[in-house]
């Protein structure tokens, strides 16, 4: 039974979810929260892994750490993508395992299921159909971490369970141009067009595809939630269960940074990526949890980090 004094190692505390979860899991009073960073650790190394866990014997773990990016960058690092993933989630995994780590939650991704799947997307639908192109090397990887723990559960009878997030954003995102997902992306070019003036913003392929987003906070009060429940499930979809186009979003983010109109200019030499992507959330909500924050409050939160972190 997880309490207030268990000790919890979260792997991937400076990134998006992980740093999340260590902002909520320290306001909920948890003081035994254990992180590395990179230079003391390297998730990569399968024996440093091992001996860090075999040494600090968390209770239990979150698995948050990840290579991650957007359309582009999956495209052109597949290579990186599929292996640095690999050797990240087998090294905590199986690293767990021979620690006597008898729980965890791996953060899976929504781009694990198929491309052309029914939506909204289900659980059940992994594995049911070919995946989309642009990210299938980072698809796969995950794919198999999910495996990784199936196996360990049905074999040894643990209870590693992973969520499957939608399309997250929040503070401490990677806001590059290039590499980044979509929503932080849209808030950095609307901010450039704040800052210069300009009044055109341009956007990769046709603006129509739809997706769902979900705010960071509300993922990693997803993480706790299940931490301590108990579920007959391993695999639980979590997002907000609505989706709109990314013309959408392209115009909200603008009304509320900008609060005028602008110029949209598609550049469809770029990857558009599937045509709708939505979670069937019915699954979490059976167990009790839903997401709460709303959308607009996101936005404008993600943008306050934005301008405090100093991006340019």
């Amino acid at each position: 039974m997880i309490n207030l004094n268990s000790k919890i190692y979260i792997a991937g505390h400076n990134g998006l979810v992980g740093s999340a979860i260590l902002r909520k899991l320290k306001q909920k009073g948890y003081k035994n929260i254990i992180y590395c960073d990179r230079k003391s650790l390297d998730l990569t190394n399968q024996l440093s892994v091992y001996k860090f866990l075999k040494k600090n014997k968390p209770k239990f773990i979150f698995i948050c750490a990840a290579k991650v990016g957007g359309i582009l960058a999956n495209q052109r690092f597949k290579a990186d993508f599929i292996t640095q993933n690999i050797l990240i989630q087998t090294n905590l995994i199986n690293g767990a395992f021979l620690a006597g780590v008898k729980d965890l939650i791996f953060l899976g991704s929504s781009c694990v299921y198929p491309k052309n799947c029914k939506q909204p997307i289900k659980e059940s639908n992994l594995l049911s159909g070919k995946l989309e192109e642009t990210n299938d090397a980072y698809a796969i990887a995950k794919i198999a971490g999910l495996k990784m723990c199936e196996s360990f559960n049905e074999q040894y009878k643990l209870n590693y369970k992973c969520l499957m997030p939608t399309n997250t954003f929040g503070p401490k995102d990677n806001y590059d141009s290039i590499n980044s997902h979509f929503i932080p992306a849209l808030i950095k070019k609307v901010h450039n067009l704040k800052v210069s003036g300009k009044n055109e913003i341009r956007i990769w392929g046709d603006g129509k595809p739809k997706r769902e987003v979900i705010y960071v906070d509300d993922i990693a009060d997803a993480c706790i939630f299940f931490m301590k429940k108990k579920t007959k499930h391993f695999i639980i979809n979590i997002g907000t269960g609505r989706d709109y186009s990314i013309n959408y979003y392209v115009n909200l983010i603008t009304k509320l940074i900008l609060n005028r109109k602008i110029k949209i200019k598609y550049d469809k030499s770029k990857p558009r990526g599937v045509n709708r992507k939505v979670m069937d959330v019915s699954l979490a909500k059976k167990y009790g949890w839903k997401s709460k924050i709303k959308l607009n409050q996101s936005i404008i939160e993600t943008y306050k980090s934005f301008k405090k972190e100093n991006v340019n």
